[in-house]
């Protein structure tokens, strides 16, 4: 689950613009005391970087990310989530933002884009943020706007320990980040979302939030022999998926359940961002 700043895109387009120069505070101080040379070497390298980085649709549909393969098989020995336990939920959830923040930070580099990891809140109760208000329907989502996960920690959820599930859950929040340090979020999807109305704003989010589904299967897809990703676990989440994963979104701007369990065994099967590229797939596909 993603969202949008609460203020209208007249001032999207310039958060989209701070958004693009977050995290180079730093090394920007850094450069300051650097050599002259060593300075301009800098700038022409983020220059050439920045350049690669599409505007408008191409960066939604034609994503450098989408050239850079499967992400490499890594080590998410996450441990074993605990039921009931909220530390073991923070703990295990923690371990797997980690696990995020080292896959994505490779994906990134194959695809010489700059990376920055968001930041991880655990919150016990329905708390605001620059985006507004908690959505409703979700255990947690994503700002944009301060690049932060909020993770719910409540009796249900930690009640039910399954792990996959909670990955899962984890990596979707997580590819929302991905989307916007990309750019298909603040060069595409943003401001075409706050032009849109009606069926129209439906579908963006569909496109938007089954990219997110697919991604977060492709990171599983990764760690599959170490997580562990038990197969008969994965089929079950998908099957629960394509019955299900609509009811808490009356609206359809995830998608219909069947929608969802298709784009998670995509991500799942191509194991990389390639085969996530929602921005093209037909209407029947993003339903």
């Amino acid at each position: 689950m993603n969202t949008l700043p609460i203020r209208k895109f007249s001032t999207l387009a310039a958060a989209a613009t701070v958004l693009a120069l977050l995290g180079t505070g730093t090394a920007a101080q850094a450069s300051a005391t650097a050599a002259p040379a060593a300075v301009k070497e800098a700038e022409q390298t983020q220059r050439a970087v920045q350049a690669s980085v599409p505007y408008g649709k191409r960066a939604a549909t034609h994503n450098p990310l989408y050239r850079t393969g499967r992400i490499s098989t890594a080590n998410c020995a996450a441990g074993t989530l605990r039921k009931g336990s909220s530390a073991s939920y923070k703990r295990f959830m923690t371990k797997i933002n980690t696990c995020l923040n080292n896959a994505w930070a490779r994906q990134f580099r194959k695809a010489r884009l700059p990376f920055a990891k968001p930041r991880l809140r655990f919150v016990t109760s329905k708390v605001s943020s620059p985006c507004g208000r908690w959505p409703t329907g979700a255990g947690g989502y994503y700002c944009s706007s301060n690049r932060t996960m909020y993770i719910g920690v409540t009796r249900k959820v930690v009640g039910q320990g399954f792990g996959l599930g909670s990955a899962q859950f984890m990596a979707h929040e997580y590819a929302h980040h991905v989307q916007t340090i990309s750019k298909i979020g603040p060069n595409y999807y943003f401001p075409s979302f706050n032009r849109a109305r009606g069926s129209a704003k439906l579908l963006l989010s569909r496109r938007f939030e089954l990219q997110a589904d697919c991604l977060a299967s492709a990171f599983l897809r990764s760690v599959q022999g170490s997580l562990p990703v038990n197969s008969t676990e994965w089929q079950g989440m998908v099957d629960w998926t394509r019955k299900n994963g609509h009811k808490a979104w009356p609206k359809n701007d995830h998608g219909k359940g069947y929608s969802q369990a298709s784009w998670m065994q995509r991500g799942f099967s191509s194991g990389g961002p390639g085969g996530c590229n929602t921005w093209t797939a037909s209407l029947s596909r993003v339903a």
